[in-house]
């Protein structure tokens, strides 16, 4: 289970403003888990092409959602969206995410 103060709690409020259309959400949820993944992919030497492809790939995807959307990255205005961006796909994954508001 993932726990967010207030702060938190209004910065993933927020990314899920910028992040509405179906077509993005669906972008997000390939791009994310790949440009997570390729890092410790990359983590060996062996995997550095692969994970340099996932990252590109995932980041394509990512900028795709965002022409759909019709506006910026979230991270372009704070940096810590790439966080929770992360945060926000675990949530549609499953994972439990308490937010300052339903604690």
């Amino acid at each position: 289970m993932i726990r967010l103060n207030s702060e938190w709690t209004n910065l993933l409020r927020d990314y899920k403003e910028q992040h509405r259309d179906p077509r993005n959400q669906a972008c997000h949820r390939i791009g994310i888990p790949m440009i997570a993944a390729s890092f410790p992919v990359g983590a060996t030497l062996i995997g550095l092409p692969l994970a340099a492809g996932m990252f590109t790939v995932g980041w394509g995807f990512q900028f795709l959602g965002h022409y759909f959307e019709g506006n910026d990255p979230a991270f372009f205005g704070d940096r810590r969206n790439l966080l929770v961006g992360l945060i926000w796909w675990l949530q549609k994954s499953g994972v439990p995410v308490t937010t300052a508001e339903s604690a």
